[in-house]
């Protein structure tokens, strides 16, 4: 039985920051205020939400697998309090960090109506921090961890979403159409 939530544990590990990845990608171009080619800008959104809700998902079963796993030994103060583990202290504390940031993203998500957009936006950036430290917790804690095939897709993951960074603080990036049409030289005079 453990060697089945210890494969489980890992497998949902991995899928919930692969999921986060493709959030991450698809928050940052749901933002930008352009739709993908051949979707509307809503079901980018859309699509985004629900991926991250599946990731949250996936971390939720990911944590609550190693906390019944008699090897991964982890308590709920592990969960909630980082470096506090006595597995890699150091490599599992910066999981807890990033499983602490995504409560934090998705309980401001669930009350965005009632904090406003600002301070939902403002923990919102904090997704920016959490892709990575998640990354090298992975890195550092994981089974595969180090092993060629993680590394190379944690290496392309980290391309992706570094061009996409990059993509959003260029000049280039516009995130309403209506600065778009401005940048452009257009006014609304032009519209009439």
């Amino acid at each position: 039985m453990n060697e089945l939530l210890w494969a489980f544990g890992r497998a949902s590990g991995f899928i919930a920051l692969a999921l986060f990845t493709v959030a991450l990608l698809l928050g940052i171009v749901t933002r930008s205020g352009r739709p993908l080619p051949g979707m509307p800008r809503f079901s980018v959104s859309l699509i985004h939400r629900n991926v991250s809700l599946l990731a949250s998902v996936f971390l939720v079963l990911h944590v609550g697998t190693l906390l019944f796993d008699t090897y991964a030994k982890l308590s709920l103060l592990d969960i909630v309090v980082p470096f506090a583990g006595s597995f890699k202290p150091f490599w599992q504390g910066l999981g807890t960090v990033a499983f602490d940031l995504v409560v934090a993203i998705v309980v401001t998500g669930l009350l965005r109506r009632r904090i406003g957009q600002r301070a939902f936006r403002f923990v919102h950036w904090f997704t920016y921090a959490m892709w990575p430290i998640a990354v090298v917790h992975a890195i550092g804690n994981g089974t595969n961890g180090t092993s060629r095939w993680f590394l190379l897709l944690t290496a392309a993951s980290a391309v992706l979403v570094a061009a996409a960074v990059i993509w959003r603080l260029s000049a280039r990036f516009v995130e309403h159409s209506h600065t778009r049409r401005i940048a452009a030289g257009y006014t609304d005079r032009d519209d009439t």
